[in-house]
C-alpha cells in the first residue's frame, strides 16, 4: 500500500483540480461544481488519514522532484524535496480536515462564483500542504508566497452576499497581503543569509533544512537571522504588533474562508518558528525564547481585554485566535518536550474550536443578518440545535475539562514552568494561567448576550440549523471530544 502513498500527489492533486475547475472546459453548473469540489476535499481527507494510518515516526515519507534528472536549481544547492515528520503529519491531516469542513459550510455562504471560489480554495490549499511538507527552504518560501493568491481573492470576495461590505473586505485584502509580503522580505533576508553563512561555516551549499541544523554560525549573525525569521512568521502567527490585519480579515471574509484563516493559515506562522527557529537555529532560539515568552504573555493578556470590548461576534473570535496562537508561542519558548508537545496539540485543539466558532458566529449572521451582540438576544428560543452546539464549543474554547483545549493549556503551562532557558518562562507560566480565566469572560459575555434574553420577534421566522451546518459542528464537537480524552492520539505520536 505504501507505494501508492505519494507527497507530491498529495500536494499537487488539489493544485491540478483547482486548474480544472477554473478552466472554460469544466461546467458553469452550481451543483456540480460544488458536489465535485466536496467530492475531492472528502477524496483529499481520506488519502491524508491513509497517510497518517501507513506512518511510521522513524521512518517519514520523504520525495524529491528532478527536472530532467537534475535538481531544481543544482548550482545554489536548491532541490524540489518534501518530506512528512510527526508534526507536518498532524498538520497535513489537520489541514485536509479543516478544508474539507470548509467545503460543507460553504453551501450556504457561497452563492456565486463557484467556479473562481473553490478553484481558489484548493490552490490555497495546496499552497499550505506545500509550506507543511516542504524540506528546502526556498521550495517552503515559494510555497508561502504561492498562499498570497488565492488567499487574497478569497478574503476579498463577497460571493453574492450582498449585504457584504464588499470594499471593507478588499481593503481588509490588501491589509493582509501588504503585511504578509512585508515579513516575507525579513524572511527572504534571513533566509538568503542562513543559506550564504551556511555554506561559508561547513562548505555545503545547499538549502535543505537537513544540511543546516545547527550549522556553526556566530552567534552574532545567528541572532539577527532569527529576528528576520520572526518577524516574517510573527505576521502571520500573528504576534503583538504584527496583528492588525487579522481582526478585519475575519470580520469581512465569509464564513468558510474565516474558518481557513483562523484554523490552519496562522499555524503557518507557528510551523515556521519551528521548523526554521526552533529545530534548524536552536541555539539562537534558546537566546531569544525568554523574549518570545513575553511577547506571547503580551498576546495573551493584550487580546483578551480587547476581545471582551468588542461587540462584533467575529472579532471576538479573532482576538480570541491572536490570545490562543500566544500559548502555542509560549509552549514553543519553553523548549522543552512538555512544551512542544503542547504547542502542537493546543495548534489542533485551536483549529477545532476556531472552526465551531466561526461556524456559529457565520450561522448567527445568515438567519438573522446581525452580528452585534449588543442586539442579539433570545436566539436559543428560536434555535435550541444551534445553542446546544454554541455552549458546549465555547466552553470547550475556556477549558474546561474533558475537551482538548484544556489539555494543551495545561500542557502549555506545565512546560513553561519546567523550562531550563530562563526564569522568565517561569514567570510567564505563572501568570499565564490565571489571565487564561479572561478567556471566560468574553466567551460568556458572547454566549449570554447572543443566546439568552428575551427573544425578540424578529427572530419567530428563523430556522434552526440545517444538515451541512450540523455536520461541520458535529465533527467539530467530535474531534474536541476525542482528543480531550484520548490526548495521546497527537501527544505520543509527537513523542
Amino acid at each position: 500500500m505504501e507505494i501508492f502513498l505519494s507527497i507530491p500527489f498529495l500536494i499537487f492533486m488539489p493544485l491540478a483540480v483547482s486548474l480544472l475547475l477554473i478552466s472554460p472546459l469544466f461546467t458553469r453548473n452550481e451543483i456540480i461544481v460544488r458536489r465535485f469540489a466536496k467530492g475531492v476535499f472528502s477524496f483529499h481527507f481520506l488519502y491524508s488519514v491513509l497517510m497518517l494510518i501507513f506512518f511510521d515516526k522513524a521512518n517519514p515519507y520523504v520525495n524529491e522532484i528532478h527536472f530532467f534528472g537534475l535538481d531544481w536549481v543544482q548550482t545554489l544547492g536548491i532541490k524540489f524535496i518534501f518530506r512528512i515528520d510527526a508534526v507536518s503529519m498532524i498538520l497535513t491531516v489537520l489541514t485536509s480536515f479543516v478544508f474539507l469542513l470548509a467545503s460543507v459550510a460553504s453551501k450556504f455562504n457561497i452563492r456565486e462564483s463557484h467556479k473562481f471560489y473553490y478553484s481558489m480554495l484548493l490552490l490555497l490549499m495546496s499552497a499550505i500542504l506545500g509550506i507543511f511538507t516542504s524540506a528546502d527552504m526556498f521550495v517552503f518560501f515559494l510555497f508561502w508566497e504561492l498562499e498570497l493568491i488565492p488567499a487574497y481573492f478569497l478574503i476579498a470576495g463577497s460571493w453574492g452576499q450582498t449585504d457584504n461590505k464588499n470594499d471593507a473586505a478588499k481593503n481588509s485584502a490588501v491589509k493582509f497581503v501588504l503585511f504578509t509580503f512585508l515579513g516575507s522580505m525579513f524572511m527572504l533576508l534571513g533566509i538568503l543569509l542562513l543559506h550564504y553563512y551556511n555554506y561559508i561555516s561547513n562548505g555545503i551549499l545547499s538549502a535543505s533544512f537537513s544540511d543546516i541544523i545547527d550549522s556553526p554560525i556566530p552567534a552574532p549573525i545567528q541572532i539577527m537571522i532569527a529576528i528576520c525569521l520572526l518577524i516574517g512568521f510573527g505576521v502571520k502567527l500573528p504576534i503583538i504588533p504584527l496583528h492588525s490585519w487579522l481582526p478585519d480579515a475575519h470580520t469581512n471574509a465569509v464564513t468558510p474562508v474565516s474558518m481557513v484563516l483562523a484554523g490552519i493559515l496562522l499555524k503557518t506562522g507557528a510551523y515556521g518558528i519551528y521548523r526554521f527557529n526552533y529545530e534548524t537555529m536552536s541555539e539562537s532560539f534558546q537566546t531569544v525564547a525568554p523574549y518570545l515568552a513575553i511577547l506571547a504573555l503580551i498576546n495573551i493578556i493584550f487580546t483578551a481585554f480587547v476581545a471582551y470590548a468588542q461587540t462584533d461576534i467575529k472579532r471576538i473570535v479573532a482576538y480570541s485566535s491572536i490570545s490562543n496562537m500566544g500559548l502555542v508561542l509560549l509552549g514553543l519558548a519553553a523548549y522543552n518536550q512538555i512544551g512542544f508537545s503542547a504547542s502542537v496539540f493546543h495548534m489542533v485543539a485551536h483549529a477545532l474550536v476556531t472552526c465551531g466558532l466561526f461556524m456559529i458566529a457565520g450561522i448567527v449572521y445568515l438567519r438573522c443578518k446581525n452580528r452585534d451582540i449588543n442586539t442579539l438576544s433570545g436566539i436559543a428560543a428560536y434555535m435550541p440545535r444551534l445553542f446546544g452546539f454554541a455552549a458546549v464549543i465555547v466552553l470547550a474554547s475556556i477549558g474546561v475539562p474533558m475537551f482538548a483545549p484544556f489539555i494543551s493549556e495545561i500542557l502549555t503551562v506545565i512546560g513553561a514552568m519546567n523550562s531550563d532557558l530562563s526564569e522568565v518562562l517561569k514567570f510567564s507560566a505563572v501568570f499565564s494561567l490565571p489571565l487564561l480565566i479572561l478567556s471566560s469572560c468574553y466567551m460568556l459575555k458572547f454566549l449570554h448576550k447572543s443566546f439568552f434574553g428575551e427573544a425578540r420577534e424578529d427572530w419567530a421566522k428563523i430556522n434552526d440549523i440545517s444538515v451541512h451546518e450540523f455536520v461541520v459542528l458535529g465533527a467539530v464537537l467530535a474531534g474536541l471530544i476525542l482528543f480531550g480524552l484520548y490526548p495521546n492520539a497527537i501527544i505520543g505520536m509527537i513523542g
